[in-house]
């Protein structure tokens, strides 16, 4: 990988910190000071240490090996978007973001690993950065490459990657609010659960349609804690059609929670642009609507 920026700026500085200005992680840095990697500056190979004023600066890392047990899968995969760096899929309920002991070979990390190999990529590691649960929908951001993926760690640790999911849920929500209880594991280690001693947890919604059974929620995660969005409306009496393992009702058409990740939007750090994207609803999640007599305008 070989990226290259041009110092204007007169002011000295070394190479380590220019570096740090634009994004480089510890992890990388220490790389490169172990030999992983090289710095050029100006046509000349240089030490972290070095002081610069102006000039080109390039950096190359190597190529990360890829894990020769993680496998390729030729299931379907929508790409939604695609760069050098980024590319953002569409992901089905019923498939893992991940390979885990409940599937191993078809996750969305084994099918966008087939598709880089496939176009000719070096690097076949990808990166996931928005994971979504298994039988939850839509938008994922994956980095194709171990820089990409430092440079967007300070979004992901500052919650600056703005996600918002559609719910439907049973009961009629208010207009607008906000959930905070604290989220932690249950004492069987299935699921999660609110606890006064969990770790703070932030959902903001917006109710888009309600009828007397249901109500279809726009919701934005404000921080990202496993099951938020279901375990939050959950104990707000307002559970997730379908989620059967937070007492969703199973009766509306729907066997999995019906949860779409819809819209995503995130600052490039490589181009210091906003990238934004926008998908609608599933078919089985459009079913239950239509089927209420009530419809949904996301754009």
């Amino acid at each position: 990988m070989k990226y290259t920026w041009k110092k204007l700026d007169e002011t000295p500085q070394t190479l380590k910190q220019f570096l740090k200005q634009k994004g480089l992680s510890h992890r990388i840095l220490s790389r490169l000071k172990q030999g992983q990697g090289k710095v050029i500056v100006n046509r000349k190979k240089r030490k972290l240490d070095y002081e610069i004023t102006t000039g080109e600066v390039t950096l190359i890392l190597p190529i990360e090996q890829s894990d020769p047990n993680v496998a390729i899968s030729s299931k379907p995969l929508e790409i939604i978007f695609e760069d050098s760096n980024w590319i953002v899929v569409n992901k089905p309920a019923g498939v893992n973001s991940v390979p885990g002991p409940s599937d191993r070979d078809h996750t969305m990390v084994n099918r966008i690993k087939y598709h880089l190999q496939n176009t000719g990529h070096k690097d076949l590691v990808p990166h996931v950065i928005t994971r979504l649960d298994r039988d939850t929908s839509g938008l994922m951001l994956v980095a194709k490459n171990r820089f990409a993926q430092g440079l967007i760690n300070k979004q992901v640790e500052e919650h600056l990657i703005q996600k918002d999911y559609v719910a439907l849920i049973q009961g009629q929500a208010r207009e607008h609010g906000f959930y905070t209880e604290a989220l932690g594991p249950k004492p069987d280690g299935i699921g999660q659960m609110v606890q006064a001693t969990g770790k703070n947890a932030k959902t903001e919604y917006w109710q888009l349609q309600t009828n007397e059974v249901l109500s279809v929620i726009r919701c934005r995660l404000h921080t990202g804690r496993t099951h938020q969005i279901r375990v939050h409306f959950s104990y707000h009496h307002h559970a997730l059609l379908g989620d059967e393992l937070y007492g969703g009702l199973m009766n509306q058409g729907i066997n999995r929670q019906a949860l779409h990740s819809y819209h995503l939007s995130f600052i490039d750090p490589f181009q210091q642009v906003k990238k934004e994207f926008t998908i609608g609803l599933p078919q089985d999640m459009q079913n239950v609507i239509e089927a209420n007599g009530i419809s949904v305008n996301l754009r």
